[in-house]
């Protein structure tokens, strides 16, 4: 099962800030923004705070609307979304209305810190022990693997959105805008310093709700090593969803392909069959529309429904000498290319026998199988 839909969810400041310096919580958003905040808790699996918003804003994150709720109730839905929280030193306010308000709650911690949860908080509570430190892709892992979470609303603080941006694992950010200024140095910022993933992100929407401004982006840059990031599976997502324009074959599969530079602008992509050519794969032909020595093609990434074919007959060069002689270093596919048309294919091994970086991504498999499901089971 794969990690979450990680979406990260805050209102700031004209300039940039979550609250002021003052001792009663900043409301940056409108009765319309908060009816909205509520209806994408109901939508969500899982809300999740960090450690330090528990302690300074006691929030209770339930679903407010009463037709909200039993509308889940009703699609065979918890009557509220799991709480979550992450803290490694396991310093929480058990009195705190998060534990005892709302459906199940979980509380990601160390070894340490769970002993000192277990003691202190309500029975129900789910304590995790990962370790001596609770990584965020461990945090996910065990959210997608174990809790069933689909879809996490991740609603603060900065350095919890911050750590997110930087490892790459958010999936989306929606941004709602205030029409006020705090100006004070010493307020919380909604992002921190540090190294965050190269380029520029993706606007995908952006609306008025009441007196602010909701803007909804999401990453394009590439991860850069085996681990893949959030906006790996975006891409993935759309390679697969280019498999399914392939013209039908029984001699052939039908598999897509995206080429996207390190800065996350998109340089090219392809199907198979593309354009009438009965023989082309998709790689092929995506990377046919790419200037030859585009310095771009050092730092970008391939992404293929199936894995790129270390054999064929209808061309000189396979899909992964073609990528290879591009001087791309880095693919990610989906799907593992089966013995149906060449028997003991691998794609994968040709790419990392030659220093390239291959990750694949399993759970995007089902969408790389489906437009191929008439040819699977052959011998």
């Amino acid at each position: 099962m794969p990690h979450p839909h990680v979406l990260l969810s805050a209102a700031v400041s004209l300039d940039g800030f979550l609250d002021d310096t003052g001792p009663e919580r900043l409301l940056l958003s409108g009765p319309e923004d908060f009816d909205r905040v509520d209806q994408v808790r109901a939508e969500s699996d899982a809300i999740l705070i960090g450690a330090g918003t528990l302690r300074t804003d006691n929030p209770r994150l339930l679903v407010n609307s009463p037709e909200r709720r039993a509308a889940r109730v009703a699609a065979g839905r918890p009557e509220y979304p799991l709480k979550v929280t992450v803290s490694a030193s396991g310093d929480l306010d058990p009195a705190a209305r998060f534990w005892h308000t709302g459906g199940a709650k979980a509380v990601y911690t160390t070894e340490e810190g769970a002993a000192r949860l277990r003691d202190e908080l309500p029975a129900d509570v789910d304590v995790v022990a990962l370790g001596a430190q609770p990584g965020w892709r461990a945090v996910l892992a065990h959210l997608g693997e174990v809790k069933g979470v689909r879809r996490l609303m991740v609603e603060g603080g900065g350095r919890v959105h911050t750590e997110l941006l930087r490892q790459g694992l958010a999936d989306e950010l929606q941004l709602a805008v205030a029409p006020l200024l705090v100006g004070q140095a010493t307020a919380p910022r909604m992002f921190g310093t540090g190294a965050y993933p190269p380029g520029r992100m993706r606007l995908v929407g952006t609306r008025a709700v009441g007196d602010v401004v909701l803007m909804r982006y999401v990453p394009a840059a590439p991860g850069a090593e085996e681990l893949a990031t959030a906006a790996d599976r975006r891409w993935l997502g759309i390679a697969c969803e280019l498999a399914e324009l392939c013209p039908p074959s029984e001699t052939a599969f039908s598999v897509g392909a995206v080429v996207v530079a390190a800065d996350g602008t998109e340089l090219a992509r392809g199907h198979s069959r593309e354009g009438g050519d009965p023989a082309v794969h998709a790689e092929e032909a995506a990377l046919a529309k790419v200037t030859p020595g585009d310095p771009r093609l050092a730092g970008a990434t391939v992404y293929s429904s199936l894995e790129p074919c270390a054999r064929r007959a209808s061309r000189p060069m396979p899909c992964a000498r073609l990528i290879l002689a591009a001087g791309v270093r880095r693919v990610v596919t989906a799907w593992r290319e089966p013995d149906t048309f060449v028997p003991g294919a691998d794609g994968s091994g040709v790419l990392a026998a030659e220093g390239v970086r291959v990750v694949h991504l399993p759970e995007y498999a089902p969408a790389a199988r489906r437009p191929n499901a008439h040819l699977l089971g052959r011998n």
